[in-house]
């Protein structure tokens, strides 16, 4: 099997190839250039690798949370891509992203939604996959979801901005924080491949992103 992924959900912009049980990666700081850069990194990635769009199996992109400008980038660069290819897509969502990169059994995954806000949600590995025990959300760290049982690792960029109110809110339940997290194209491609592989892959146009907060305009006492 041989899918494609890409994330653009934060400043970062990276990309993975699955081959056949290897992955290859690359990955750059694109600030506001993700619109620029991507194109060409895929280009360069499949070139790489010596195949064509048309010879993957799938098209996998960083759905969200994140950030919304990122996140319709890779949306639109997936379709477009699928579309031409005949292929179909998968959206994977950055926090279950974080929690694979944590080699983990029950992971909480926070990233910095601006505005004293986090997207959260938790999972558990179950029978080799994730479960969702909490769906992402907003809400301030204070009031983060709580989670069944302890043993739980932190990671992603809302730990990093965020940390002491999300070590206070979860007293006893955090067994480590892994510091530096960010969604990466990496583990993504591996959450797809397995995904592909149960025949969940979607028409392009059926793609969409997960952008979770959707007043993003609005104050928090009008939301």
């Amino acid at each position: 099997m041989k899918i494609l992924a890409f994330d653009t959900s934060t400043e970062h912009c990276s990309l993975a190839l699955f081959m056949d049980g290897t992955v290859s990666a690359r990955d750059a700081v694109a600030g506001r250039r993700h619109s620029e850069m991507l194109l060409p990194m895929v280009q360069g990635l499949l070139a790489e690798a010596g195949v064509t769009l048309k010879q993957l199996d799938g098209i996998a992109f960083g759905a969200g949370p994140g950030s919304f400008t990122g996140l319709r980038i890779a949306c639109g660069v997936a379709q477009g891509l699928a579309f031409g290819a005949g292929l179909k897509v998968i959206g994977i969502c950055t926090l279950e992203a974080l929690a694979e990169a944590t080699h983990s059994e029950r992971v909480i995954a926070c990233l910095d939604a601006r505005m004293g806000e986090i997207y959260h949600g938790a999972y558990e590995k179950r029978d080799g996959g994730w479960v969702a025990v909490r769906e992402p959300s907003l809400c301030l760290p204070r009031d983060a979801p709580q989670v069944p049982g302890d043993g739980w690792t932190g990671c992603g960029s809302g730990f990093d901005l965020h940390g002491d109110a999300l070590r206070a809110r979860y007293d006893g339940r955090l067994a480590r924080v892994d510091r530096g997290m960010i969604p990466h194209a990496r583990e993504m491609v591996r959450l797809a491949t397995r995904r592909f592989a149960r025949g969940e892959g979607i028409e392009p146009d059926h793609a969409a992103p997960l952008y979770v907060r959707n007043k993003v305009a609005l104050k928090e006492a009008e939301r």
